[in-house]
């Protein structure tokens, strides 16, 4: 098989015109020609880090929809079902990634569970970290979020850094707003990447350690705008990722959009195509090939370079994308259930907050990003009772517990903008307890429930209708097609901002990192209220 088009060598930071010819999967040759074509042939993208459980897809229906703009391959830290199923669950990811011709890189989940202030439904220790890192189907240590265990030195921590640093396998990195002596400790015990950045100076002090700076730009952390001015500096470390992304927004896009956004930014074209396409390769030593003769034919076509329009995706020489009769469009595959979800439906009155006093602490949820505020205000009381502030948007919020039957956890959060019912999810980080955010008792309850009754998935309850996305694959994942889901989610997704009132970009996935507590500054675990700051818990009454 030959392609002919404008062929983009990144690495020569050259286009000419040429053809590529594909042999048994391979690039056999690339050859110059006279004259110049009407497209582009360049290396696929590839995301340098995704949870690919948060597009409620398993990895063979993110794969159809992601190649259809031009993805070849993820670096993807299978962390959230880890936390749900521990080993078993990394090894459903990489068996379902494998019936597809997608390029799946796991890593080892390096904190499972993330925290110990919180319930997770597994724990993958320092002997399931070896085990995991010895296989050559795992390329890197994933995210090591306890950034306090590596400056503290704690045993189990710097143990998993040694065997990856053993067995020559990279280490990613997790730490917001880390600075100054720490972020140097951090870096110099072998984390080489970080992509929580949420501000220009700290992402530029940790590339001036040494540290790979990933652009996230996910469904709820948008931190492109404040980032992407670095890669005209630093064009050899800096990477695109999406970290989280929700169904519907995969189906209109992935690592393509960044690339268009960065040119209209004016970033030389060059600079952005090593983000987007080289870097990972080189930083992960990924088996996707960057349009070299010899190299697996993983290339796309595009229309244009400046919308970048995908003509057509190629994986190990097959065209998965594209109009010719030589297509092999990824076809869905059977997926089968896996687990562990044992709470019972629970009762409006577990949710009852008694008042302790005059003034609470409440979450400060902001659009577009993960880290949170911690705010201190008069609070709304009834008959004892502490409830919700629909007029100044402070909302009860509750954390229940999904693998035993305790008591909720119960807080207020800001900025959700509910006028009347609640919300609810399963996709909750990282132990994926069910969150649920409300207007009442009645509302979360219910909304909680529908949880419970499908073993997983996302909720949004009025006075009037009820919603729900079943998520049975380990309470996070569907197994349905992912343009069906895709769908699905956008319609909840719309009922809850046109019917509820969020003024959210993305209710349900900002609501999945109220949750996470390695992330600042006030979360809200199974166990309580959680300052990020001091890593301790905090009363809701000061």
């Amino acid at each position: 098989m030959t392609i002919k088009g404008n062929i983009i060598d990144i690495v020569q930071e050259s286009i000419y015109y040429g053809a590529v010819t594909i042999e048994n999967g391979r690039i056999a040759n690339i050859e110059y020609l006279a004259g110049e074509g009407d497209q582009f042939i360049l290396p696929g993208f590839v995301d340098a880090h995704v949870h690919i459980e948060s597009s409620m897809l398993v990895p063979s229906e993110f794969a159809r929809l992601a190649v259809e703009h031009g993805t070849v391959a993820t670096v993807s830290d299978p962390h959230e079902i880890a936390n749900v199923l521990g080993i078993e669950g990394v090894e459903y990811m990489i068996d379902n990634g494998n019936t597809v011709p997608f390029k799946f890189n796991f890593g080892a989940p390096s904190c499972v569970p993330a925290t110990r202030f919180e319930t997770a439904g597994a724990e993958i220790g320092v002997a399931g970290i070896e085990s995991l890192l010895s296989r050559p189907d795992v390329l890197y240590l994933a995210e090591m979020m306890n950034f306090p265990g590596v400056l503290f030195k704690d045993d189990d921590v710097m143990a998993k850094i040694e065997i990856a640093k053993r067995l020559g396998k990279p280490i990613d990195g997790h730490a917001p707003g880390l600075r100054g002596d720490d972020a140097q400790k951090y870096y110099k015990a072998g984390i080489s990447t970080d992509h929580e950045c949420f501000t220009y100076e700290e992402a530029l002090e940790k590339l001036k350690l040494g540290m790979k700076i990933l652009i996230r730009e996910g469904s709820a952390a948008k931190n492109f705008e404040a980032l992407i001015p670095l890669l005209n500096d630093y064009p050899e470390m800096i990477m695109f990722c999406s970290d989280d992304k929700h169904p519907d927004d995969l189906i209109e896009g992935h690592i393509n959009q960044l690339v268009v956004r960065a040119l209209n930014k004016g970033i030389p074209l060059f600079k952005v195509l090593k983000a987007a396409c080289i870097n990972p390769v080189e930083h992960y030593g990924l088996d996707v090939g960057l349009l070299k003769i010899g190299d697996p034919a993983d290339f796309i076509v595009v229309e244009d370079l400046a919308s970048f329009n995908i003509k057509s995706t190629y994986i190990n020489g097959r065209c998965l994308v594209g109009t010719d009769n030589e297509v092999e469009k990824i076809a869905s595959v059977h997926v089968p259930l896996v687990n562990h979800f044992n709470c019972t439906p629970k009762l409006p009155d577990m949710f009852k907050v008694s008042s302790e006093g005059e003034r609470i602490r409440v979450i400060k949820a902001i659009n577009g990003e993960i880290v949170t505020e911690a705010l201190e205000v008069d609070c709304l009381q009834k008959d004892g009772l502490v409830i919700s502030d629909t007029t100044r948007d402070i909302l009860k919020m509750t954390v229940v517990n999904r693998y035993q039957d305790m008591p909720p956890s119960m807080a207020f959060i800001k900025n959700f903008g509910l006028r009347e019912g609640a919300i609810a999810s399963c996709v909750g980080h990282d132990s994926h307890n069910i969150i649920a955010v409300g207007v009442d008792d009645e509302a979360i309850c219910r909304a909680v429930n529908l949880i419970v009754e499908n073993r997983g998935g996302i909720s949004a309850v009025s006075s009037a209708e009820e919603h729900v996305l079943a998520l049975p694959v380990a309470g996070i994942m569907s197994d349905k097609d992912g343009f069906t889901v895709g769908k699905a989610y956008a319609e909840i997704d719309r009922f809850v901002k046109e019917k509820l009132g969020s003024t959210l970009n993305a209710p349900f996935m900002t609501l999945s990192f109220m949750a996470l507590l390695v992330i600042p500054k006030l979360k809200l675990s199974d166990k309580g209220l959680f300052d990020g700051k001091t890593f301790t818990f905090t009363p809701l009454f000061p």
